[in-house]
């Protein structure tokens, strides 16, 4: 019989939070034309001739915010999640980061040194997205199909929507749900808006907060921001929360193309003069606390709330390797064993 093992997938982070470190990150991830979408002559100059120059330092002295003794947040979420995992499933797991250590390669060779030759991918992203769940899924089948050519890979699909994963989500966020609140935003990543639109021609551009993707069912396997409202709806059905008390943004804009909306940093400025003054946010497309939620969110996101006269604001932890998360993966991996 074959062997089974399992891959979970991440983002990835730099190996430390010093300017060189984050600059090898940085042209490693914005280098992958899933990221940045453009000619590559055009992509190559505009990485090397302005990001690449600017961009290191300013992101450096965030993350030097955000790390901690045991190092990068991201890293530390996955490896707890991994040990947690395979501590209730009897295969071997393995983690790979799509940029940066430990590397999706070096997930794959582990797991071949492990004898493993049918392999259960999940990747760490619950909605469809190019930059993210795409490139991660091609490059661990790219890595399988190099270092074991003859085996069996499943991957589990986006499962933004999964009872089991709304479940996760809404234990993991009780506590906060039990406190005093105005408006629950749900802050998911943004992509630009021309990775949707080469999904999906003629995508809008929708500026509120509502679902006005295009109602195709066909379509919806690869629609991000239809997955996104799609999550919204189901966590709050399931924590009862009342749906007039969320609503939904998109963070991390990059360049000055437009991207999907209505934007977080904007939102955030405007809720005090609604009447929103005791705010919770909560970042679903992140499965582990990151950049992107402790800095971009819990810091920057509080200062943009609480300056415009917010009272209150709290950034509801991710999921990281809550007992809840790691039930349902190893339902998952149950699921796919039998």
């Amino acid at each position: 019989m074959s062997k089974r093992g399992v891959l979970l997938l991440n983002l990835g982070s730099p190996k430390s939070p010093a300017v060189a470190d984050v600059r090898g990150f940085l042209r490693e991830f914005l280098g992958d034309a899933r990221v940045i979408d453009i000619n590559p002559l055009l992509r190559w100059l505009l990485l090397h001739g302005i990001i690449l120059r600017r961009r290191p330092a300013r992101s450096a002295l965030a993350y030097q915010r955000v790390w901690t003794a045991e190092g990068s947040p991201l890293l530390v979420a996955t490896e707890q999640l991994r040990t947690a995992l395979e501590s209730v499933v009897d295969v071997p797991v393995r983690a790979g980061m799509r940029y940066g250590a430990p590397s999706t390669r070096d997930a794959v060779a582990a797991l071949v040194r492990d004898g493993v030759s049918d392999v259960l991918v999940l990747p760490q992203y619950p909605h469809f997205a190019m930059s993210s769940y795409e490139t991660a899924v091609v490059c661990a089948r790219e890595e399988l199909r190099r270092q074991a050519p003859g085996a069996r890979v499943t991957v589990m699909p986006p499962y933004y929507a999964s009872p089991g994963y709304i479940a996760a989500l809404v234990e993991s966020a009780r506590p906060w749900l039990a406190r005093p609140f105005d408006k629950l935003l749900f802050s998911f990543h943004g992509v630009p808006l021309r990775h949707l639109r080469r999904e999906i021609p003629g995508y809008p551009d929708c500026a509120d907060a509502q679902d006005c993707c295009p109602p195709d069912p066909a379509l919806r396997a690869r629609d991000y921001r239809h997955q996104c409202f799609a999550t919204l709806e189901a966590f709050a059905a399931a924590a009862g929360v009342p749906r007039d008390k969320c609503t939904i943004s998109f963070q991390s804009r990059l360049g000055r193309s437009a991207w999907i909306r209505p934007y977080t940093d904007e939102t955030l400025r405007t809720f005090p003069t609604q009447g929103v003054r005791r705010l919770l946010v909560l970042c679903p497309a992140f499965t582990a606390d990151c950049l992107e939620t402790l800095d971009e969110i819990r810091e920057e996101g509080r200062h943009l709330f609480l300056e415009a006269g917010g009272e209150s604001f709290e950034q509801i932890p991710c999921l990281n390797a809550h007992p809840a998360y790691v039930r349902f993966l190893a339902g998952e991996v149950a699921a796919w064993s039998a």
